[in-house]
Parts: C-alpha cells; sequence; structure tokens
C-alpha cells in the first residue's frame, strides 16, 4: 500500500479543485490582492524547469484595442423615413389632424369607408390584410364598439366574427337583439400584428374616424365594449370594472348628446366567465333604456 504525503494529498486535492473550476466554466481565478493582468501578459515565461504549485491563469486577458475616433464635428446621418407598402409614414401628430380633417369631410359611411381604404397615415393598415368597417345595420338604435379586430376579423373583414363575436351575438340575443338590430364597429379599423393592443399613437390616429362613423350612425345609445373603447370615447380614467354598468354622456360631432354604456368586453369574458353576471346586469340596463325611449 502506497502512502501520500501530507503535501502531495494537498496539491492533488488542489488540482482537482481546479479541474472541476474549469469543468464549471470559471475562465479567470481573482484573490484579495489586484493584478494587472496586462503586465502578466507582457512578462517573460517562466522557467519550464523549475515546478510551480502555482497554476497558470486560465484565461489570458485580451490586449487592449484602439477604439477609431469621431470627429465632433462630424453630423450624424438622419434617420430614414420610416416605410410602409413604399409609402411614407406621417408623423403620429400629423397623420391624426390629416385624419380629422378628412373624417370631417365625410358626408356619408359609404364615403368614410371609402376614405378609410385609402388612408395611409396609420401604419397598421399595411400589416393587416382587410379594413374591419362595420358590420349590422347603420340605422339600428344601438351601436357596439370595441377596441380593434383580431385575426378572424382580420381574415373575413368584419368586426366580432370570432369566439367572441359569437358570444357577443348570444348576449343580444338574450336582450331581444341581432345584427339586423344593431350597429358594430371597432376604435382601431385594422388588426394590429399579432393581435397586439393598439398603441396610443394608433388610437388617435383612428379616433376621428370613429368618432364620425357614430355620429354618421348617430344611435340612440352606445355601448362601449372593454376598457380601451370606453375611455376612449367618454374620457374616464376608471378601470372598466368599476366603469361598467354606467351611463356616460357622449357628443355627437354636431353638437348632439346621447348616453354611452360601459360593459365588458366579450374577449375578457371568455378568460373570466364568472364576470358575465356583471354583463348580463348592463345588458339589462341597456334593455331597459331601450324600452324606455321606444
Amino acid at each position: 500500500m502506497t502512502i501520500m504525503s501530507p503535501a502531495s494529498q494537498d496539491r492533488d486535492a488542489q488540482i482537482a479543485l481546479l479541474d472541476f473550476d474549469v469543468e464549471a466554466g470559471v475562465d479567470l481565478a481573482l484573490d484579495e490582492t489586484p493584478h494587472d493582468r496586462f503586465a502578466e501578459a507582457d512578462a517573460p515565461a517562466p522557467d519550464a524547469r523549475r515546478p510551480s504549485l502555482s497554476p497558470p491563469p486560465l484565461l489570458s486577458p485580451l490586449p487592449r484595442r484602439e477604439l477609431p475616433s469621431r470627429s465632433p464635428e462630424a453630423p450624424r446621418p438622419a434617420a430614414p423615413a420610416r416605410t410602409y407598402g413604399g409609402a411614407a409614414a406621417a408623423a403620429p401628430g400629423e397623420a391624426a389632424v390629416d385624419a380629422r380633417a378628412k373624417a370631417a369631410e365625410a358626408e356619408s359611411l359609404e364615403a368614410l369607408e371609402a376614405l378609410l381604404r385609402g388612408f395611409e397615415g396609420c401604419g397598421l393598415r399595411f400589416t393587416a390584410k382587410n379594413l374591419v368597417f362595420a358590420d349590422g345595420n347603420p340605422q339600428a338604435r344601438v351601436m357596439f364598439v370595441g377596441e380593434a379586430p383580431g385575426a378572424d376579423e382580420d381574415r373575413i373583414g368584419k368586426p366580432f366574427m370570432g369566439r367572441s363575436g359569437k358570444l357577443l351575438d348570444r348576449m343580444m340575443a338574450a336582450i331581444g337583439l341581432d345584427r339586423s338590430g344593431a350597429y358594430v364597429a371597432n376604435i382601431v379599423p385594422w388588426r394590429p400584428p399579432g393581435n397586439r393592443n393598439p398603441t396610443p399613437q394608433e388610437v388617435s390616429i383612428c379616433r376621428p374616424f370613429i368618432e364620425r362613423q357614430i355620429t354618421l350612425v348617430d344611435p340612440d345609445i352606445l355601448v362601449c365594449l372593454g376598457a380601451p373603447a370606453t375611455q376612449t370615447l367618454t374620457g374616464t380614467k376608471d378601470g372598466i370594472l368599476k366603469a361598467r354598468g354606467r351611463f356616460y354622456p357622449y357628443r355627437l360631432g354636431d353638437g348632439r348628446e346621447i348616453r354611452a354604456l360601459a360593459t365588458l368586453h366579450p374577449a375578457y369574458l371568455l378568460r373570466q366567465p364568472v364576470q358575465k353576471r356583471l354583463a348580463w346586469r348592463d345588458f339589462r340596463a341597456l334593455k331597459a333604456a331601450l324600452d324606455t325611449r321606444a
């Protein structure tokens, strides 16, 4: 049996520990004394004939590289204009002003839809498959407004065509309504990529069009589906669970005032079925309001 000296055992333990550190990904050894790693790189190689217990550095530092200097007087190149489908996109503020001016020119829903099909101020137009303008009866007494189209709506070209649309149809049927007696639209008429939420800039650009659309439809009652539609059209900052069930005054473009009811979006109800009881209360209030003005 071979007996190892304490010094040999200690040395073997150190080597085993170093092997473990290398396998674990350690690439630089540090201790309490600062070292000039750049000076170490220039130091002469140790005498190979003299054994040393100190392990060599696991990773040699890279030499310094001088970065090219940049003249402070050189002007930075201007960022290229963002384009969609070959057309340069206007700044959000300019696009919103242009949208408001164009929307005011539309004297009918047909003219407003045609205007939207040619409008290039919103980048969503170039990523969506179809314009999702509206569905239902424009002569109806009640108008429902959501936030933005989804994948099914983008493919078909009409609002509320997917699962949330089927739920909305059932909710309307519960109070004796269908799409022949209602008009349905969205704040934003183009689907955002990946079904993301529209940005505040996109909502600001599209807002004049939905406001003009509401004025042209002239409903007795406007129903805002979800927080984005409620906050955009009524100006409230409350969340939808606090705002729902309440009637807000809504002023049409010609100065007349109608009532706007806030309620939960069908897509939210699909995620939170227990909240359908709240939506049912809201739709009962909607039916009572319609019956009162019948």
